[in-house]
């Protein structure tokens, strides 16, 4: 059995949460702060290493949260979001996705992303 500790956004960033098909709505889409989403897998090498750095940064700038799906989990968004490689990370505003990137990026590439999301500027 699989335990996720969940945090709850607030009105601030810097948050991280798993993210299902469940809770998608209410925790990415309504969410007041602009989220990364990151799409992966647990059987996904390159997810494994993306992810700390994905949490590092955004910890670190704080204007965005990060919410993890898990798609072996919730296959439905997965298939709403055309993912179809991994990982993905998606970048939503205003509860719509304003950029993306797929596969691995060094953490200066994650940083300048995470940047991107929280000040408007689309990467």
């Amino acid at each position: 059995m699989r335990f996720s500790q969940r945090r709850l956004y607030s009105s601030k960033g810097g948050q991280v949460l798993e993210a299902t098909e469940a809770n998608f709505e209410k925790d990415v889409l309504e969410s007041p702060v602009p989220t990364v989403v990151d799409f992966y897998a647990d059987w996904c090498g390159p997810c494994k290493m993306l992810g700390p750095i994905i949490e590092k940064a955004v910890k670190k700038d704080a204007r965005v949260n990060l919410a993890k799906v898990n798609v072996d989990e919730n296959l439905t968004l997965a298939s709403d979001y055309k993912i179809t490689s991994l990982p993905t990370v998606v970048g939503f505003r205003n509860g719509e996705p304003v950029a993306a990137f797929v596969g691995m990026r060094p953490p200066a590439a994650v940083e300048e992303f995470i940047q991107s999301i929280a000040t408007d500027t689309e990467k």
